[in-house]
């Protein structure tokens, strides 16, 4: 038996036996601290090896790595419990790597590895835990991947690089090896590879104690190779020829070794956390007195929301609709964006601090952990630099049309299962699980379903674009994806249709459904809108923005001139790569569409028709703001981002890295975020706050607030929401149906009285009253069926007041801050 040559720091390679040159196959045995029973092991694996491999010195060899606790004889051999279990005479495959300072696994594994010459390499513990006979399905999993790459018709992927024997340490799985969802493999404690990449993968390698498993399947998932997984059968330690006695405290060391190893991602969420809380902070700093500054009536809205969901749920009525606004006829929850795949598991926040609370921490967490997946998914599938994909990811969750939703739009900033699908979707592609990955694909769309449905909508659209791009740039391997995907994308339907079918029907066939949602002509993007600043932009203007956009939740590009002249450059730099040239049709399409079906040109009275046209009558469609699909240039200006800031980190001249960073740098700091801004919040009527209400609404009547609730003024669904939804409110703020052909609008069908006291409230002049007048105010009245009108203090309360009581014929009661008039049955 010969000492080996290995040549890392502490290992021994005195003994300078020759070298027998390449072998087939390398059995790396890491054995520290292993003194008795080792003899056994070394015989077992040269028996099992002799009969399977050959006996010819260029077959097999073990590598056994021991430490000074293993003694060795003067002339150079193991002690006699090894020798007694041996030939007599020594054997050059079984090599011996002397480690002088031992430092753990992680240091034997590493030494064993790079003293390899194998074509392949097996990693194995020195009890034998696994029997040798599970070696044959580990070569079998790489013997495909051979032949694949001797087929001429085979998909263009890298096969394994290493098949893992299956076991099961969850911790390793959470911590351990990020980007590699789904492996039940705790270590590599019977493992294949593929001998170059192993070699390359634990030379990479730093940690010396048990988590380097984790850190070398980490490395070679960053390098885009496969790693494969097979079941193999275990035998209890105790029977095996060198049963190892595990150490104290190893599980502490492979978590502090884990955390060491996560805390460049644990770095990265906490810088998102941070930006979100920067963005936020506004909110955060009064959140029962601030409301922000430019979500309209949105916010209102978003908390009511949250508040009929926890209702709903908590006296277990349907959550899919309710009566508590838009009396008589109700309000279809599932039409709107309910968001009940965050609001129904946050309930309990609600119970103990309120809706406002709930709203803020949806925005706030969601945002930075749709940054987090972002740089999840451009990490493990484009880039190798953490940070240059931190960089894609932040571009990704906080561009300038981001912001502009986190104004009251948690639906577009909550969009953490978006890469979450995608990745699933590429898996697929590649064919590998595909039942699998339709069984997951199926339920995270479901997941997104509840979360929201027409950002789903619109990162389809995106993934569709992307595919037919692909299939422009490399039509051989989107061709031999075809299938896989076609039937992945089979199995999710089976699973994510009878999931969202009671859902979904309710949604569009139920109770105050509606077919489409009517948005104006100039909901599409302008061109200029595309190469301009956002208002809370760094260098955004405010009122250009607003003139360019719908309103300021609506800011729906802006990503400003010089983001886009990067993007374009990165495209050029790098048009060789065939996932840029197909995110470039992707970016470019997609801008296109978000300019809606009729196109202005700027400074000119020329109107183009736009490529829009093409899908405004299509089903689901008809109700997407068209320009909000430039929002999938987000991800898309992230991704080249990544790609361009990761070459030019590994760029060798220091000045075209500088040069590079002050690129990617000016064409960022324009659209650096500004902290939304927030105003003091309308204080709620001490009518509502007190509890006065109940002596005026009673049991299935509504309150009507002056002026009624519609997306223009909504304060009084935060009224509702302080009285823990104890009255119901005619008119408000909600997606509803006009109309006999159900065209969705925003509030309630507008009534005479409530049109009436809209124009008064806002500058109009009463009219004369007259008995048609009088009767038109009792048949709205009684069509919302209402208990109560109550006019809190407010301008033209004057007005308002004499108008009211020239309808009803008389005087209002002044009920703390409030008049008020019974109009319940009998009472008008």
């Amino acid at each position: 038996m010969s000492t080996g040559t290995g040549t890392g720091t502490g290992v021994d390679d005195s003994t300078g036996t020759p070298w027998l040159g390449a072998v087939g196959l390398s059995v790396v045995v890491p054995a520290l601290g292993e003194r008795h029973g080792l003899g056994a092991t070394a015989a077992a694996v040269r028996e099992h090896l002799d009969e399977h491999l050959g006996t010819g010195s260029g077959d097999w060899e073990l590598v056994l790595v021991v430490d000074d606790s293993v003694d060795e004889s003067v002339d150079g051999s193991l002690d006699e419990s090894v020798d007694e279990s041996l030939d007599e005479s020594a054997d050059p495959r079984i090599r011996l790597v002397r480690l002088r300072d031992p430092r753990g696994k992680g240091a034997a594994l590493r030494a064993g590895v790079l003293a390899s010459a194998g074509r392949r390499v097996l990693l194995t513990d020195a009890g034998l835990t696994t029997p040798l006979d599970e070696l044959a399905r580990l070569e079998r999993a790489l013997d495909r991947d051979d032949a694949a790459h001797t087929d001429a018709h085979a998909p263009a992927h890298p096969g394994p690089a290493v098949v893992l024997g299956r076991s099961g340490n969850r911790l390793v799985r959470a911590l351990g090896v990020p980007g590699i969802p789904g492996f039940r493999s705790d270590t590599c404690a019977f493992a294949l590879f593929d001998g170059d990449r192993a070699r390359a993968a634990f030379g990479a390698s730093t940690l010396d104690g048990p988590a380097i498993d984790a850190e070398v399947l980490r490395w070679i998932r960053g390098q885009g190779w496969e790693v494969a997984e097979v079941p193999v059968a275990r035998r209890p330690s105790a029977s095996s020829p060198a049963a190892p006695a595990p150490a104290a405290g190893s599980r502490l060391l492979a978590l502090r070794e884990l955390l060491r190893l996560n805390s460049g991602g644990f770095a990265v969420a906490a810088a998102f956390l941070a930006l979100s809380l920067y963005v936020f902070h506004g909110l955060w700093a009064d959140l029962d007195g601030s409301y922000l500054a430019d979500a309209l009536q949105d916010q209102n809205q978003w908390e009511w929301f949250v508040g009929v969901t926890t209702d709903n749920i908590t006296h277990l009525r349907n959550p899919l609709f309710t009566y508590s606004q838009g009396m008589p006829d109700g309000v279809n929850l599932m039409a709107n964006a309910t968001m009940l795949g965050l609001n129904v598991p946050l309930i309990p926040v609600t119970l103990l601090f309120g809706e406002t609370v709930t709203f803020a921490l949806v925005l706030t967490l969601g945002m930075a952990a749709s940054a987090w997946t972002w740089y999840w998914l451009i990490r493990r599938r484009f880039v190798r630099s953490r940070w240059a994909a931190a960089a894609g990811g932040a571009l990704a969750a906080f561009a300038p049309p981001m912001v502009s939703h986190a104004n009251g739009h948690p639906n577009f900033v909550v969009l953490f299962m978006i890469p979450l699908i995608i990745d699933r979707a590429l898996r697929l592609c590649e064919g590998r699980n595909v039942t699998r990955d339709g069984v997951l694909l199926g339920l995270f769309a479901t997941y997104q379903i509840f979360i929201g449905e027409e950002p789903l909508l619109i990162a389809a659209l995106g993934m569709l674009v992307f595919s037919l791009a692909w299939l422009l740039v490399d039509r051989r391997r989107a061709l031999a994806a075809a299938r896989p995907l076609g039937a992945g994308l089979a199995v999710a339907l089976a699973v994510c249709l009878p999931l969202v079918i009671v859902p979904l029907y309710w949604q569009f066939f139920g109770p105050q459904s509606y077919h489409s949602v009517l948005h104006g002509d100039n909901a599409g993007n302008s061109p200029r809108a595309l190469v301009s600043y956002a208002a809370r932009s760094l260098f955004g203007d405010a009122e250009q923005a607003g003139r360019l956009s719908l309103n300021t939740t609506e800011q729906n590009a802006f990503y400003g001139w010089p983001l886009l002249a990067l993007g374009v450059a990165v495209c050029v730099w790098m048009w060789r790569n065939k996932a840029v040239r197909a995110l470039a049709i992707t970016g470019f399409v997609t801008l296109l569409l978000s300019l809606g079906p009729w196109v202005p040109v700027p400074r000119t009275e020329i109107v183009l028709p736009g490529p829009w046209r093409l899908m405004i009558k299509l089903p689901l469609f008809e109700s997407v703001i068209e320009g909000r699909v430039a929002m999938i240039c987000a991800p898309v200006l992230g991704i080249l981002l990544a790609l361009a800031l990761d070459r030019i980190l590994r760029m060798r001249t220091r000045e075209l890295r500088t040069l590079g960073l002050l690129g990617v740098a000016a064409a960022l700091i324009p659209i650096l975020p500004l902290p939304l801004t927030v105003r003091d919040r309308a204080p709620v009527p001490a009518f509502i706050t007190s509890g006065a209400w109940k002596g005026y609404v009673k049991d299935g009547e509504a309150l009507v607030p002056v002026p009624l609730p519609d997306p223009g003024q909504a304060d009084a669904l935060h009224w509702q929401v302080e009285a823990d939804f104890g009255f119901r409110l005619a008119g408000g703020y909600f997606n509803g149906p006009w109309g006999p052909d159900r065209i969705g609008i925003y509030g309630a069908t507008p009534r005479h009285l409530s049109n009436l006291l809209r124009d008064v409230r806002y500058g109009g002049q009463p009219p004369e009253i007259t008995p048609a007048w009088r009767q038109q105010a009792r048949q709205d009245l009684e069509f919302w069926k209402a208990g109560a009108i109550v006019l809190p203090v407010q301008d033209r309360d004057a007005e308002l007041r004499e108008l009211i009581t020239g309808l009803l014929g008389r005087q209002p009661e002044k009920v703390l801050d409030a008049w008020v008039w019974r109009v319940g049955p009998g009472e008008v």
